[in-house]
Parts: structure tokens; C-alpha cells; sequence
């Protein structure tokens, strides 16, 4: 089975502050994106990987330049991206070969994420399985509030999980289920399982990593660097 990584890396990221897209913010010197994009490069399991890349203002070029000084280049391509994160996946999946089989589609804004976690995703997805999520326990309490600020109830955590990325796929799977979102009108899902369970099928989970957490927020940005940092200080490759 031959397998693409597609990384959608077209949004602004404003919950980081005003400025650079969240994908080209710096972590250890070098844009998110190049440690997200090395990361899936290194992989034994990833034949190719797709990034979609801000439509306008020349991003496609930009993030070209930026991933040929740091990342080996033979079996990544750049593509330009939607205004949704789902819009941009839709559009990596038509740049794809015929002879893909599977697909991991995994955030720019999860950068540290361990090579071992993508293998597991997509041995999972070679060895049956149509979707595969990574997902971690949910520690914290969870209450469900109503619009006034007053809690509901309290949810039972123990059948909670939170999802992470890379997710893995059958690729006519998840072709089909964009081609039925898009058709009803549905483009702004943030979440490609949420997409193959609409129409009804089966999402499996593996274990997912603490290290493979998402940037969104500032403070993120500190406990990366530190990750970072001690992956450095381990003579680990970052």
C-alpha cells in the first residue's frame, strides 16, 4: 500500500494574535509547518506528503522556498489551499496519484508530533481499518453549560476521548465523504472523521501522544519550545 500525509496549512491561526499564519510561526528557530512536514517526511510508513498552502498572495511559492531549505523535497508537494480547513483537504486529495491507497491527514499546528504515532495511524488503516483517530484520555472535569452560563450536567469523562492528528483513511473513504459534504453544502468541518461518520462509518481509535498536541494559544508555544528543548538536549533530531 502506498501512503500520502496531506497537511492542510492555509488558515490564518488567530487565536495566536494578528500577523504570520499559524503555521509559519517560529518554534526552535524554524516555522511550525517545517517541524510538522519533517516529522511526517521521517516516517518509514509515509510515501508522500501534500501540503495546501495559502491560495493568494504568492503562499504556495512562499511555502515551497521555505520547506526546500530544511526539509528533503523529493516526495513533497505543495498545492494550493481552500478558505476552510476541510476545503483544502478536498483540494490535496485531487493532487493525489492513483496508486495511493491511504491517507493521513494530519494539522500544520501539531508539530512535535512522534514519528511512532504516525506508523501506528497508518499500520491500523493497512492492516483494515477504513478510519483510524489518535486520541488521549480527557482528564478534566467536563460540564456541559447552557447559553446563560449554568451548568447542565456533568459529563462522564470516562467515555470522552480528545482527538488528535495525524487521522488515517482509506482513500476512496474519504473521498466519498467529502464528495457527500460538499454536496450538501457542508464545508467548514474541522474534523475528517466527523466527515466518514456522517455517512455512517466505523471510527477505530489507537493510542495518541502527549507530544503530539495542537499550537493554538500562545502558552502552547512555551511548552512546545520546551519539548523541543529536551528533545535537543536528548541529541533527538527537532
Amino acid at each position: 500500500m502506498t501512503t500520502a500525509a496531506v497537511v492542510p496549512a492555509a488558515g490564518r491561526g488567530e487565536r495566536l494574535g494578528p500577523g504570520t499564519p499559524k503555521a509559519l510561526r517560529d518554534l526552535g528557530g524554524l516555522p511550525i509547518l517545517v517541524h510538522a512536514v519533517r516529522a511526517l517526511v521521517s516516517a518509514r510508513s509515509v510515501d508522500l506528503v501534500v501540503v495546501a498552502a495559502p491560495p493568494d498572495d504568492g503562499g504556495v511559492d512562499e511555502v515551497r522556498l521555505l520547506l526546500a531549505d530544511h526539509v528533503p523535497m523529493a516526495n513533497v508537494v505543495i498545492v494550493p489551499g481552500g478558505s476552510s480547513r476541510q476545503q483544502s483537504v478536498a483540494l490535496a486529495l485531487d493532487h493525489l496519484p492513483i496508486t495511493v491507497d491511504v491517507v493521513l491527514v494530519h494539522d500544520a499546528a501539531r508539530p512535535l508530533v512522534p514519528v511512532e504515532l504516525i506508523d501506528a495511524v497508518t499500520s491500523a488503516v493497512r492492516a483494515g481499518a477504513g478510519a483510524v483517530i489518535p486520541v488521549l484520555p480527557v482528564y478534566d472535569t467536563v460540564k456541559e453549560i447552557d447559553p446563560g452560563g449554568r451548568v447542565v450536567r456533568t459529563i462522564d469523562r470516562s467515555v470522552l476521548r480528545a482527538v488528535q492528528t495525524p487521522q488515517g483513511f482509506d482513500r476512496e473513504l474519504l473521498v466519498e465523504a467529502h464528495r457527500k459534504a460538499a454536496a450538501e453544502g457542508i464545508d467548514d468541518l474541522t474534523d475528517d472523521a466527523g466527515l466518514v461518520e456522517r455517512i455512517g462509518h466505523t471510527v477505530v481509535v489507537v493510542p495518541g501522544h502527549e507530544e503530539a498536541f495542537k499550537v493554538t494559544r500562545p502558552f502552547d508555544l512555551v511548552i512546545a519550545e520546551a519539548v523541543l528543548a529536551r528533545r535537543r538536549s536528548a541529541g533527538v533530531m527537532a
